[in-house]
C-alpha cells in the first residue's frame, strides 16, 4: 500500500487533538450517523459577559484559526461549526490514512467526502432476476 501524499498546506495537517475531536463528534449514536453537512453542535454561553457567544474547544478554535472551520451561530441558543474547502481536504487526508478514520466505523463519512462509493440500503437479488 502506498502512503497517502503529505498536503503541501501545513495548516491542513490535523493536530492529535483535533483527530480526537473529529472520530468523536462523526461516529456513529443512537443509530443514526451524524453528517459533515450539519457541521459540528457547539454549546453556547446562557449567562455573563458572553451570553449567545458559542463556547468553542481548543481543537475547534485551533481549526479555525488555520481556516479549516468556521463557526456560525444560528440563533442565541445554538451554534455549529463548518468545514470550509480546506478543512474538508484535511479530513479527506485523515481518512485516507492507515489510522486515521476507521473504514468500518466511519463509512458514512468516506461517502459524504468521496472517498468510497454510495453502497445501496436494497439487498441484491441471488437469482439474477
Amino acid at each position: 500500500m502506498t502512503p497517502s501524499p503529505v498536503p503541501t498546506d501545513t495548516s491542513a495537517v490535523l493536530t492529535a487533538a483535533e483527530r480526537d475531536l473529529l472520530r468523536r463528534e462523526f461516529c456513529v449514536r443512537f443509530g443514526s450517523p451524524p453528517r459533515l453537512a450539519d457541521g459540528i453542535h457547539l454549546r453556547v454561553w446562557r449567562t455573563g459577559p458572553l451570553a449567545g457567544q458559542p463556547k468553542i474547544p481548543a481543537a475547534v478554535q485551533s481549526m479555525v484559526d488555520r481556516g479549516l472551520m468556521t463557526v456560525a451561530a444560528g440563533s442565541s441558543h445554538m451554534a455549529r461549526a463548518y468545514f470550509t474547502e480546506t478543512g474538508l481536504a484535511a479530513l479527506r487526508w485523515l481518512a485516507s490514512q492507515r489510522r486515521g478514520l476507521d473504514p468500518v466505523q466511519f463509512a458514512h463519512v468516506r461517502q459524504e467526502l468521496g472517498l468510497e462509493a454510495v453502497t445501496s440500503a436494497e439487498p441484491k437479488d441471488s437469482a439474477g432476476a
